[in-house]
């Protein structure tokens, strides 16, 4: 026999819905007695962008059972109030914000690691390796596939909205409130690995001529042994920090 509920969405997470159903209370049929979690994602919510499940004025966790005639509202992340006391569905937040990234971005990837993030990412990596990851590393899983976020194995996750990697790594700092901890140009680009400062001597025939006359300080990477300075990019790079933080 069908059931209904009645369902309302707030903020940002309409962006995830058709458009028939944001910013209202609409009706939702379903059958026999499926957890709020497996109602809100068939609706295609991943579970990793909730914070606040109420139904009626209780609020509840993943696990509750829906009811005929329950009235459920889903909220995103509050980003001015705390409502610690009151939610059931947030797990608890990781003491050091480490991601992993899906195969699609790559450039964002890049952009975390020349914050200071330690951010994994390999073109290669399937769905249910990413998921894994994320669950056994505690690390934030970031990608553009709801899908993968829907999988029970990821606690931690993000669905990135835009197609611009500058636009994507503003998103990923308003969503975690990284700024404050942002520590630029310490991870290699490249592969994740903490750079090692290294003299002008170790890397003598490893830049050009014009750079030694003018460079005094460089950093390796230990993984992949490209070597980093202060060149002409990094004015626009420190410069593309700064508006990131400041934004």
């Amino acid at each position: 026999m069908a059931s209904t509920v009645y369902m309302r969405f707030y903020a940002e997470l309409n962006d995830l819905l058709p458009p028939e159903k944001r910013q209202v209370t609409f009706t939702h049929t379903f059958f026999g007695q499926p957890t709020v979690k497996d109602l809100v994602e068939s609706l295609g919510i991943p579970h990793t962008e909730i914070d606040l499940i109420l139904a009626g004025e209780e609020s509840v966790g993943f696990s509750y059972r829906v009811r005929d005639g329950d009235r459920i509202s889903v909220f995103p992340v509050f980003e001015a109030l705390d409502i610690d006391p009151i939610i059931q569905v947030r797990p608890h937040p990781l003491r050091e914000p480490r991601f992993v990234l899906d195969t699609h971005l790559g450039k964002l990837a890049s952009y975390l690691r020349m914050l200071g993030f330690d951010t994994l990412y390999q073109n290669i990596n399937s769905d249910e390796t990413l998921a894994d990851i994320s669950a056994s590393e505690h690390r934030i899983l970031l990608t553009r596939d709801r899908g993968l976020l829907k999988r029970s194995a990821v606690t931690h996750g993000y669905l990135i909205r835009a197609d611009d990697p500058h636009k994507q790594v503003e998103e990923v700092l308003s969503r975690f409130d990284l700024a404050g901890k942002v520590k630029p140009f310490r991870l290699c680009m490249i592969c994740n690995k903490p750079l090692e400062k290294v003299s002008v001597d170790d890397v003598k025939d490893e830049v050009p001529p014009r750079v030694r006359d003018c460079v005094t300080e460089y950093k390796r990477c230990p993984g992949c042994g490209r070597v980093y300075w202060k060149g002409s990019h990094y004015k626009k790079m420190a410069d593309f920090i700064n508006r990131l933080v400041s934004g």
